[in-house]
C-alpha cells in the first residue's frame, strides 16, 4: 500500500492498493478510483457489528453505512479529495495510540481502524448546548488512519497539567492522554456581550492537539448575511440577482448539511 497527498489547498488523498489491500472511509467521501478497485458498502466497518454500533457511530456525526474499497486481482487507486480547504495527515494507531476527532474528521483508513462516538453522560447537558462539546468522534484500532481538518492547523505539545480553553468548533484531533472537560466562558458580560458562546473545552496535558482555524459553523455564520430576504424577484436585474443569491443559499445548505 502507498499512500500519496495531492494538492495544497484543497488536498486529495490518493491511495494505490495491491490485491489483498483495502481502505474503509465513511459515506460520501468517495472522489474516483480506477478499475482495479471493487467497492462494498456496508454498516459492519470501522468496529461495527452491526446496525446497533453503525447507529452509535452516526450519533457522533459518523454515517450509518461505510464502504470497503478493496484490489482484488490487480492493482488499484482510489482518491478521497477534502471537502474544504484545508489539510490531510496521517496518524498512527495501535495499543497506546488513540484520539478524539472532530466530527467529520476521520476521512479513510485501513480495516484495523474503529470509529466510535466519543460519549460522556457527564458532558452531555452542556454539550448539547455547546454546539460541539460532547459530539467528538473517538478513532482507535490498530494500523492508521487518514485525517482531515479545515483551514489551517495549529499543533500544541501540552505538558502535565498545561491546559488550553478551546472554542468547541477548532478542535481538531486530540490525543487519548489528554483530559478534557466543558467550561463556561469566563464572566457574565462575556458570555452575554462576546458572541463566542457560552462553552469552551478545557484540554489539558500531557498530549498533543490539533485546531484548526475554520470551522463548518462559523464558516454557515459568516454566510448567513448575504443570504436573500424572501420577497418576490421581478425584472431582469431581480432576477439575476436572485440567481446569485440562491447560489450562496445553496451553498449554505450544503455546509450546513455537514454539521
Amino acid at each position: 500500500m502507498d499512500a500519496v497527498i495531492r494538492g495544497t489547498t484543497m488536498p486529495v488523498l490518493e491511495v494505490h492498493l495491491t490485491p489483498g489491500e483495502s481502505v474503509v472511509a465513511e459515506s460520501g467521501q468517495l472522489g474516483w478510483f480506477d478499475d482495479g478497485i471493487e467497492l462494498e458498502t456496508t454498516t459492519a466497518l470501522a468496529g461495527a457489528d452491526g446496525m446497533w454500533d453503525a447507529a452509535k457511530r452516526s450519533f457522533g456525526g459518523g454515517t450509518f453505512f461505510m464502504t470497503r474499497y478493496a484490489s482484488t486481482t490487480q492493482p488499484g487507486t482510489v482518491a478521497f479529495p477534502a471537502r474544504l480547504p484545508g489539510k490531510i495527515f496521517q496518524v498512527p494507531l495501535g495499543a497506546d495510540r488513540s484520539y478524539l476527532i472532530q466530527r467529520h474528521g476521520f476521512l479513510a483508513g485501513l480495516e484495523g481502524v474503529e470509529l466510535t462516538t466519543a460519549f460522556d453522560a457527564s458532558h452531555f447537558g452542556s454539550g448539547m448546548l455547546g454546539g460541539f462539546g460532547f459530539l467528538l468522534q473517538k478513532l482507535e484500532g490498530v494500523g492508521h488512519a487518514w485525517v482531515e481538518l479545515a483551514g489551517e492547523l495549529s499543533e500544541y505539545d501540552l505538558e502535565p497539567g498545561q491546559s488550553l480553553r478551546v472554542h468547541p468548533a477548532h478542535i481538531g484531533v486530540v490525543e487519548q492522554s489528554v483530559e478534557y472537560e466543558l467550561t463556561t466562558v469566563p464572566g457574565i458580560k462575556n458570555k452575554v456581550f462576546g458572541g463566542d458562546g457560552l462553552f469552551l473545552v478545557r484540554l489539558t496535558g500531557p498530549g498533543k492537539v490539533w485546531l484548526q482555524s475554520m470551522s463548518l459553523p462559523m464558516l454557515a455564520h459568516a454566510l448567513m448575511p448575504y443570504l436573500p430576504q424572501t420577497q418576490a424577484a421581478t425584472g431582469n436585474g431581480s432576477l439575476q440577482s436572485a440567481a446569485i443569491n440562491g447560489g450562496v443559499e445553496a451553498a449554505v445548505k450544503g455546509l450546513t448539511k455537514l454539521l
